[in-house]
């Protein structure tokens, strides 16, 4: 999470170091991976479990979905994903650049996003943030705490044209 931000109060597993530190009574589940973040949500007819890549990617779909971001994620991360793209089978990353941390009732999200220039910035940030917020708690029933967006680049329209042409 980015530095400052508000931690998610009832998280399952919080990260010390590049070592996760198991709270008491969080689960795994098998075959997820040891760093899925699990969510449990109990009703009285049993539990439903949430692992964060969902919602990472439901926070990444939902912040493309707002005109004006051009892409998520910083330029290596960007670039590595054209690689990846380009190898047959390959398919895009719809969590790239979406960072989450995900508790048993609320999560918080962090976005790195370009931006299209003339976008007004402040404008497009709460557009995606309500949207973002919007489509995790609909889809989830989590409580997302915050969305934290930090923009790490603008894209120009002629920067295109100009790698076409160079092609």
């Amino acid at each position: 999470m980015a530095k400052g931000s508000a931690s998610v109060a009832d998280t399952s597993t919080q990260k010390a170091g590049s070592q996760a530190v198991e709270q008491e009574g969080a689960e795994r589940i098998p075959g997820q991976g040891r760093s899925t973040e699990v969510v449990r949500l109990q009703s009285d007819r049993g539990r439903t479990s949430i692992a964060d890549g969902v919602v990472a990617k439901i926070a990444g779909i939902a912040a493309r979905d707002i005109s004006g971001v051009y892409a998520l994620g910083s330029g290596a991360a960007r670039a590595f994903a054209a690689v990846r793209q380009r190898v047959p089978g390959g398919k895009p990353n719809v969590a790239q650049g979406v960072n989450v941390e995900v508790g048993e009732k609320q999560c918080a999200v962090d976005l790195a996003i370009v931006v299209e220039y003339g976008v007004p910035i402040a404008e497009l940030a709460a557009a995606v943030r309500e949207n973002v917020i919007t489509s995790v708690e609909r889809m989830t029933a989590l409580e997302v705490v915050e969305v934290n967006i930090a923009v790490d680049d603008i894209h120009i329209s002629y920067e295109d044209d100009n790698e076409r042409q160079l092609q």
